[in-house]
Formats: C-alpha cells, sequence, structure tokens
C-alpha cells in the first residue's frame, strides 16, 4: 500500500503540536513552582537575534496550519499573534489542532503535484506538494519546535528527549 501526502503530513504535525502543548504544561507547571510571571519564559529567547518562545510555538503553529491548508487547497484560520502567556501560546497549539484534525485524507488526495507557491518579501518559493512537505515544511516546523524545547531547557523546565519525541508508539 503506497504512502499518502496526508500519512506523511497530517499525523506528524499532530504528534509534534501534541507534544508542544504537553512541554507548555511542564513549562506552566515550572513557572508555577518557582513563581515565574507566565509571560516571563514566554518572552525568553536563547539569544538576542532568535525570536522569543512565544515566536517559536506561533511559527510552529503557523506552518502546520499552512501546510495543512495548503495541501488541502482549504483557506488556513487567522491567528493574531497576541499570544503573551504561556496558556494563550496552549491555546494556539490546541486552536491548531483542531484544524488540522479537521482535514480529511481524501482532500490531500493528489497533493504531492499540486503547486504550492509561498510570496516572501524577498522571494517567491514554488513547490510541488511533496517537496513543499519535504523541503519546507517538515524542517521548518521541527526548527521552530525545537527552538521552543531548548528555550524552555535553558530556563530550567525538566524536559527530556521524551517530552520531545512524545508517544511515538
Amino acid at each position: 500500500m503506497p504512502v499518502s501526502l496526508y500519512d506523511l503530513s497530517i499525523p506528524a504535525l499532530t504528534l509534534g503540536l501534541n507534544n508542544l502543548s504537553a512541554i507548555l504544561d511542564k513549562a506552566a507547571a515550572h513557572a508555577e513552582a518557582k513563581k515565574i510571571e507566565p509571560k516571563v519564559l514566554a518572552d525568553t529567547r536563547l539569544i538576542a537575534d532568535m525570536f522569543p518562545l512565544a515566536r517559536q510555538v506561533q511559527i510552529s503553529c503557523d506552518t502546520a496550519k499552512g501546510a495543512a491548508a495548503r495541501l488541502a487547497g482549504v483557506e488556513a484560520p487567522k491567528h493574531e499573534d497576541n499570544e503573551t502567556t504561556l496558556a494563550e501560546l496552549k491555546a494556539r497549539v490546541a486552536k491548531t489542532l483542531d484544524f488540522i484534525n479537521s482535514i480529511k485524507a481524501a482532500q490531500l488526495a493528489g497533493a504531492e503535484t499540486r503547486e504550492i507557491v509561498l510570496q516572501f518579501p524577498r522571494v517567491t518559493l514554488k513547490f510541488t506538494g511533496l517537496d513543499y512537505l519535504r523541503k519546507f515544511v517538515l524542517p521548518n516546523f521541527y526548527f521552530h519546535e525545537s527552538i521552543a524545547y531548548a528555550i524552555l531547557r535553558e530556563n530550567g523546565v525538566d524536559l527530556g528527549k521524551g517530552d520531545y519525541l512524545g508517544a511515538v508508539q
């Protein structure tokens, strides 16, 4: 049985977002135990020229919902990018999960050859659906998710590789 683009995308993005949600739960528990204002962790960066945790989570969510929408040929929901606390970031992840899990496998039938065009201020990127997933979506998603993990780990949240990988079986 051939593997579909749906099988390669939606389950992987769902797993990653569920793991990100669990990581945010651990961060909230850490903040509460250490009496850290929830906004402090959301504003934390690994280094000055990188985005803070809040933006890392937002980009992870945007990458997942954008991929699901583009591959399915539907409009992605808009999010305001105004989350400032761990609870608001967790809610953002939940909204994203609701959307990507509304996408059905049939909507991605033939998406491997669908043209995907991304317009950025300085460059236009054109992909087939398969290359979009392999060369842009998954690397971008995992990069921002891992940076969110690293920010929290650097700030003392008790996380390990199992938290990042989640329930792989």
